[in-house]
C-alpha cells in the first residue's frame, strides 16, 4: 500500500512528463520553463536540441535582491516574466513554447506567463 505523499509525488512527476513530452523547445523557439518551490520561482529558457540553459532569472538572482524581489507571490511573479522576456529580447527571441512543468496554469505560473507577454514574447 503506497502513502499518500509517495502517490501524490508520483502523480506529479506523471503530470510533468505529460507535458514535456509534447513540448519541445529549439534553438529559435525555445522551452520557457516554470519552477516553484516552496520558497522561489526559477524561469528559464531552454534549448532541448542542445540541451543548453540560454537564460534564467529566479528571486534568488542578485538584481531581484538588490531590488528586494525575494517573495514568492504574484507581483514578483509577473516581474520575473518581464524580465525573462527582455533576455529573450536580447537573444533577438521573440517566440517561446511555455512549459508549465507538473503545475497548474493559475496564479504564479500563470502571472509569470502574463508577465512574459507583456514583455514581448509570444506563445
Amino acid at each position: 500500500m503506497e502513502s499518500s505523499l509517495c502517490k501524490k509525488s508520483l502523480m506529479k512527476t506523471r503530470r510533468a512528463l505529460r507535458v514535456r513530452k509534447v513540448l519541445r523547445g529549439s534553438t529559435t523557439k525555445p522551452r520557457l520553463s516554470v519552477v516553484k518551490t516552496n520558497k522561489h520561482i526559477y524561469v528559464q529558457l531552454i534549448d532541448d536540441s542542445i540541451g543548453r540553459t540560454l537564460a534564467s532569472v529566479s528571486t534568488l538572482s542578485k538584481l531581484n535582491k538588490s531590488q528586494g524581489l525575494t517573495k514568492k507571490n504574484q507581483e514578483v511573479a509577473r516581474v520575473l516574466g518581464t524580465q525573462i522576456a527582455e533576455l529573450g529580447k536580447n537573444l533577438q527571441l521573440d517566440r517561446v513554447v511555455f512549459d508549465r512543468g507538473p503545475f497548474k496554469y493559475h496564479g504564479i505560473v500563470s502571472m509569470v506567463a502574463d508577465g512574459a507577454r507583456e514583455g514581448g514574447l509570444q506563445f
